[in-house]
C-alpha cells in the first residue's frame, strides 16, 4: 500500500490521535477491555518509525474504523455494537504481528491498568495469540 492508497482509505481519514483518545474516553467501558487493548497495541505499534508504510496503513485503517461512528454494526447496538470493530482490529493485529514488540504490548497493558484497574491478564489472550510470530 503506497501513500495514495493510504489517502484513499476512507477509514484512514477518520484516524487521528485526538479522535482515538476521544473514542477511548467516551466508549472504553462499553467497548470492553479486549477492543481497547487491541486498539492500544496498534496505536503504540504505529509510534514505531521503523514499521513499513503498508503496516502503518493497515493500523491507521483499523483504528479509523474503530473511531468511525459509521460502520457495519453501529457501536450503540446492545451487546454486539463493537464486535465488528474487534474483528477489524484483530485482523490488523494479525497482519502486522511481526512489527508488534513487547514494549507496545506492555505500554498497552499499563494503560489498561490506568483505565480499568485490575483485570485478568487472560482476558487479553485472544489478542495476544494473534501476535505470536
Amino acid at each position: 500500500m503506497d501513500d495514495q492508497d493510504m489517502k484513499n482509505n476512507e477509514y484512514a481519514e477518520k484516524y487521528s490521535e485526538k479522535s482515538l483518545f476521544h473514542k477511548f474516553k467516551t466508549a472504553a467501558q462499553k467497548a470492553g477491555i479486549i477492543v481497547v487493548y487491541a486498539s492500544l497495541v496498534l496505536y503504540y505499534t504505529l509510534q514505531d518509525a521503523e514499521i513499513p508504510l503498508w503496516a502503518k496503513s493497515t493500523i491507521v485503517g483499523a483504528l479509523g474504523y474503530f473511531i468511525s461512528p459509521i460502520d457495519a454494526i453501529p457501536d450503540f447496538t446492545p451487546l454486539v455494537g463493537f464486535s465488528d470493530d474487534l474483528g477489524v482490529l484483530i485482523l490488523a493485529v494479525a497482519a502486522v504481528a511481526m512489527f508488534i514488540n513487547e514494549e507496545a504490548q506492555e505500554r498497552a497493558r499499563m494503560k489498561l491498568y490506568d483505565w480499568f484497574g485490575d483485570f485478568d491478564p487472560d482476558d487479553l489472550k485472544s489478542v495476544d495469540d494473534r501476535m505470536k510470530r
